[in-house]
């Protein structure tokens, strides 16, 4: 059965040794990320702070702050539904290649027709969202209007030094376009005052393409909504490179075996997670914006302040005693390094069947999601490595990849000690690089231009004929099978450890 909502996957956390309560007084303003930050780079738990105040005013805020809950490999596989009494990181291979197997290798081109093909299969179709009956939602139990509204009493993160101000890490903020189809990203928002904050979306997002949609139909004030603490699955897929075909809700259902339940707003018609712990509703009007950051950011430096749009929050609905869930990102690893790599697992299936050529994928933490790729690829043709290359590129979010590596299939892409030996020792850099250039993402401070600018792939494989290598290529050093076997039997007599 699918977690139903946050507090399920606390409880799962907690019987699990892997929830720690702080009870001490902590302040969200800087105190909470310090601690978070260690605590993440130490592989610990997930934090609940159950006591956040504001030191300068003595303020408590009586609402807890959740912390790092998806910060490991084994629990990033639990909030996504691996067993948590008998799986493991691997299985979420298993629960990608269930994912891949719903869909029929023969879809049709069109994005209509696979959409019409998607909806007819059964596991599919039972997995689309399922309205309930507004004001009956668990998310609604508790409503400020008026003034009411004030976002101060949140205990939003300031997160780091430098940061323009207090950030709401983990939204999933909720759109559509003119036509209904919704949208669910996570697009960071600061607080400005009581009922306002930026929206940082990113011109490559979805959500900006629906607002870009509205601004065409004439319209300038779009509703907007903002869920806080979903079930951790629906939380995932406002991170994923969800198939523009199908919503976030819709691939969370088919992800979880289970419809996520949805309710419609109180002051707008966007439906948001009927079981999320916080919701903000309001609005952003097109020809406003404001100056947003800077901001402590994934890529372990601060993303620079620019103009964004400008959210204003009419309402607050929330459960009794909610949870308020956070997260913070910085230099590798953090908690949101564990989201990226889950997106690499319940993706690979979809490369593969793409690529049919690649065995295995890796994005590296270091990589903070759009920086490396490196393909293990089984290699038949000369300057397949370049196909490769070129084709991640032309792959949906994988187009911001800065750096593309390519290696043969005896080479682990996982342990970067060999990618690293073979690209150091296998590269003739004026036959195996290729410079290319195009879109980047945004938080790329090294470009010379914002989005856009240069990028790189290496071809670490080993030439074959018709790729400009005329000279021997001498083969690895490997010991014999039978003295390794022979080895392996007498290793515990020798006193060796």
């Amino acid at each position: 059965m699918a977690l139903k909502d946050l507090r399920d996957y606390v409880r799962l956390l907690e019987s699990k040794g892997q929830l720690k309560r702080v009870a001490a007084p902590v302040d969200p303003k800087l105190e909470i990320g310090e601690i978070a930050d260690r605590v993440s780079k130490a592989n610990g738990p997930a934090l609940l702070f159950e006591n956040p105040v504001d030191r300068e005013s003595g303020r408590a805020y009586g609402m807890p702050v959740l912390i790092n809950a998806m910060g490991s490999y084994d629990r990033m596989a639990w909030a996504l539904g691996v067993d948590a009494e008998t799986g493991t990181w691997r299985d979420l291979d298993a629960k990608a290649q269930e994912l891949m197997d719903l869909l029929p290798l023969d879809m049709p081109a069109s994005m209509k027709d696979k959409l019409s093909v998607l909806m007819s299969l059964k596991d599919v179709a039972g997995a689309g969202a399922k309205e309930i009956k507004q004001g009956k939602a668990p998310c609604q139990e508790v409503v400020w209007r008026g003034d009411d509204v004030d976002l101060a009493r949140l205990p939003v993160l300031t997160t780091w030094p430098g940061d323009g101000g207090p950030f709401v890490t983990l939204p999933l903020v909720v759109t559509s376009d003119p036509k209904g189809k919704l949208n669910v990203g996570m697009y960071r928002l600061q607080v400005f005052d009581s009922k306002t904050t930026g929206l940082h979306i990113h011109e490559h997002h979805d959500g900006a393409k629906n607002l870009r949609a509205w601004k065409r139909e004439g319209v300038s004030r779009v509703p907007v909504s903002v869920a806080l603490g979903a079930d951790p699955v629906t939380i995932f897929a406002a991170t994923a490179p969800v198939p523009p075909m199908i919503d976030e809700y819709l691939f969370s259902g088919i992800l979880r075996g289970e419809s996520v339940e949805v309710v419609k707003c109180l002051t707008n018609d966007l439906l948001v997670p009927a079981h999320a712990e916080i919701v903000l509703e309001g609005w952003c009007d097109l020809d406003e914006t404001r100056w947003e950051g800077p901001f402590g950011d994934h890529t372990g430096y601060y993303s620079l302040a620019d103009d964004f749009p400008v959210f204003h929050v009419e309402a607050v609905t929330m459960r009794k005693d909610a949870i308020y869930p956070t997260t913070i990102v910085g230099p590798p690893p953090m908690e949101d390094c564990y989201l990226g790599k889950a997106t690499e697992r319940l993706f690979l299936p979809v490369i593969r069947a793409l690529m049919p050529e690649v065995i295995d994928y890796d994005l590296p933490l270091e990589g903070v999601f759009h920086n490396c790729a490196i393909f293990q690829i089984k290699k038949e043709f000369a300057g397949q490595a370049f196909r490769v290359m070129n084709f991640a590129w032309s792959m949906g979010q994988m187009m911001f990849t800065k750096f593309v590596i390519v290696v043969d299939e005896d080479v682990d892409c996982h342990d970067y000690s060999q990618v690293a030996w073979r690209c150091f020792n296998n590269v003739d850099p004026s036959r195996d690089v290729l410079i290319s250039k195009g879109p980047l993402d945004r938080l790329d401070h090294s470009s010379n231009y914002e989005s856009f600018g240069f990028k790189m792939g290496i071809d670490a494989t080993r030439p074959i004929p018709g790729e400009g290598h005329e000279r021997e290529w001498p083969e690895s050093l490997e010991m014999s099978p039978e003295i390794r076997k022979r080895v392996d039997e007498m290793w515990g007599e020798l006193g060796l450890g």
